[in-house]
């Protein structure tokens, strides 16, 4: 596992320009070395996708999904201490842009496919074709392209043009079933719903000139304005999830309910679960020092709760801003994708939990909402129950969600050895 998961990171699938085709053929290789018939999809030129199935009986009810997404950020290599395209280990840990997100999964997800197939090969049989002995479901493997731009040149591609490769019952992918220690109890959040994102772009307008004469209706100076208004975030506002696995975490902690000791890490998180976010990322403006230019754009990334509507967001962000500063805009949705709720009570998020507890005895499962987005957003529209899920046990002080994008992101061996035969388990059960 941990070699395909080296080789995986050494393939550059930066988004952009994405190039998940390396990663997809890599993939295909191995499946088809294990005796399976992967589909290998490059909808757009370098835009790779693949897709492989293992048999079950049929008698167990539809598929279950295993579904990793190939392509990652990039990475500003004089920011780390390994080259985050090499794969590296160092002191128990995998190094590399991908290792969290979400390479680390797609190698577990892979072993776990690989150890079926052989079975079915010791058995006598053919993988591609034949069901796997003791599998009722059948288990579909899919590694897609563009998830870190929002999926469209990949898995939303397939849900509109080739969606019976995906169909299933279930799916599992990532974000989820990852250790959080707080106030000394291990807590394992599943992922059962997430945030929907809603992207402006903000045109100030206002009047080129001379910058030896300065301007009231400068656009640099409106923006910074805007920016200033949109530096506190709206109020709190806990979803019944969201209000229940708080109220699961204090009831679990010493001394029980109450507020609890949480690090920065975790206090941040929960902050943005508990809110819509505003968050300012792209300025652009200006051409030459000495002219002050006519136009300046803004970049929002607004992180939206169930509940909360593309014509509610904007709302906000308008009163926000204000009316004075708004009449000096055009404000434009760039893009827009709505928060997501799983359904719960659900057997394969319940065989989550309990293989979980009896991994790790001390394991508090909670169900819980991303603060970010994922591919369910496009299994959804199949009607597929998608739960995050890439089981990994971590040392109590890692910092695993500023790994996400983050400079040295890593993972640990010890944490992936917990995590693969969870992941196993839960799939083998779940398609028993």
């Amino acid at each position: 596992m941990v070699g395909h998961l080296q080789a995986l990171i050494r393939l550059r699938t930066i988004n952009p320009p994405g190039d998940e085709i390396l990663a997809a053929r890599y993939l295909a290789e191995v499946l088809a070395g294990a005796g399976l018939a992967p589909v290998v999809l490059e909808p757009y030129p370098g835009r790779g996708n693949v897709i492989a199935r293992l048999r079950g009986d049929g008698t167990g009810g539809g598929p279950l999904l295993l579904l990793t997404h190939l392509d990652v950020v990039s990475a500003d290599a004089e920011r780390w201490t390994h080259d985050p395209f090499g794969g590296e280990i160092a002191d128990g840990y995998v190094y590399g842009r991908g290792a969290v997100d979400m390479k680390g999964m797609a190698a577990m997800e892979l072993q776990v496919v690989l150890g079926l197939a052989r079975e079915a090969v010791a058995a006598g049989l053919d993988p591609a074709l034949e069901p796997v002995p003791g599998l009722r479901r059948d288990v579909i493997f899919a590694g897609t392209a563009d998830e870190e731009a929002g999926g469209f040149l990949g898995i939303a591609w397939i849900v509109d043009n080739e969606p019976e490769l995906l169909r299933a019952e279930a799916c599992l992918t990532e974000a989820g079933g990852v250790s959080v220690e707080v106030g000394g109890r291990r807590f394992y959040p599943i992922q059962a719903a997430e945030k929907g994102f809603h992207r402006f772009e903000i045109t100030v307008h206002g009047k080129a000139g001379h910058a030896s004469v300065p301007r009231a209706d400068n656009p640099l100076v409106i923006a910074g304005r805007i920016l200033d208004r949109l530096g506190t975030q709206p109020p709190m506002r806990a979803t019944p999830l969201m209000a229940r696995a708080i109220k699961t975490v204090q009831s679990a902690l010493p001394g029980g309910p109450g507020p609890g000791p949480l690090d920065p890490q975790t206090r941040r998180a929960i902050g943005a679960l508990l809110r819509d976010t505003i968050s300012p990322t792209i300025i652009h403006a200006g051409t030459k020092d000495n002219v002050i230019p006519g136009t300046a754009s803004i970049i929002i990334d607004c992180r939206i709760l169930p509940g909360t509507t593309e014509a509610s967001m904007e709302a906000e962000l308008r009163e926000r801003i204000g009316e004075d500063l708004w009449r000096a805009c055009d404000v434009v949705t760039t893009q827009f994708g709505a928060p997501l709720e799983q359904p719960l009570p659900h057997p394969l998020f319940d065989l989550c939990a309990s293989t979980l507890r009896r991994h790790d005895p001390d394991a508090v499962p909670v169900a819980v909402m991303a603060p970010f987005a994922t591919d369910a957003k496009h299994t959804t529209r199949l009607g597929i129950p998608t739960y995050g899920f890439s089981p990994l046990r971590l040392d109590p002080d890692e910092p695993f969600l500023e790994r996400f994008h983050g400079d040295d992101e890593r993972i640990g061996l010890e944490a992936l050895r917990f995590g693969l035969p969870v992941l196993d388990e839960v799939v083998r059960r779940y398609c028993a």
